[in-house]
């Protein structure tokens, strides 16, 4: 069954409307046709199950059938503090980890950055990446569009990291996988969750310090190296494991 987002302003208790690009979607993409069932989320956890009544030009309405409490969310919130990597990793890593089921997503910029955006590529970049996201939401039967924030410096990062109830850090020098798994298995459900991840070339050796510091745990991911856009993945599966329930 298609799914699609809706601000809550467009749910009434009878009906939804549908606006924007999902109309293009719906009629011309899909083609779909008034008596079809689809699924609508409002972005804040619950969804509603309804059938199509009128699709025009300018909005497509739907019957509410009944409404679902959202039930493909983690029980934790998790951030992820990504480096800004080169080319269009970020992209990959926005519809993976969204599928993984990330909270929200911030860009940082490190010492070993690469990548320079202004403003207006900021912004362009932003508005790619909440695309992806509100596409992988919808992909992996979310109910949530997961946020990505404007990218942000080390220090901005370590102080929005610091308002959480957990921050991880994967390192080369961190202690075994026995000790990983003791600090994995220690987050109770329901922990606001940060996990930094270097661009390529990883973090300077005084930024993981200042990040321990501010109380991020160090952490491995095994005795192999990871790309940047494989160590979110990796820890963004291992809370999956422990944390759903």
């Amino acid at each position: 069954m298609h799914r699609f987002f809706a601000d809550p302003s467009q749910i009434g208790e009878k009906e939804i409307v549908i606006t924007g690009p999902d109309i293009n979607h719906i009629r011309n993409v899909l083609r779909m046709r008034t008596g079809e069932e689809i699924l609508i989320a409002d972005g804040q956890g619950s969804e509603y199950r309804c059938l199509l009544r009128e699709i025009r030009e300018d909005e497509v309405r739907a019957e509410i059938c009944w409404k679902l409490d959202g039930s493909a969310e983690l029980p934790s919130a998790v951030t992820l503090f990504q480096g800004l990597p080169k080319s269009d990793k970020m992209d990959f890593i926005v519809q993976k980890c969204v599928e993984l089921g990330v909270s929200r997503i911030v860009p940082v910029s490190t010492r070993r950055t690469v990548v320079k955006l202004d403003a207006k590529k900021e912004e362009s970049r932003r508005k790619r990446w909440t695309g992806i996201s509100e596409s992988a939401a919808k992909q992996s039967g979310r109910g949530v569009i997961p946020e990505i924030s404007g990218v942000m410096s080390f220090r901005e990062a370590l102080e929005e990291a610091e308002k959480l109830d957990v921050c991880l850090i994967p390192y080369e020098r961190a202690e075994n996988m026995a000790h990983t798994r003791e600090v994995l298995g220690g987050i109770p459900s329901g922990s606001s969750i940060g996990i930094f991840i270097g661009p390529e070339g990883g973090f300077e050796e005084e930024e993981v310090e200042k990040a321990m510091a501010a109380g991020a745990k160090p952490i491995t991911l095994g005795r192999r190296i990871l790309r940047t856009e494989t160590a979110g993945m990796a820890v963004m599966a291992m809370l999956g494991y422990l944390l759903e329930e």
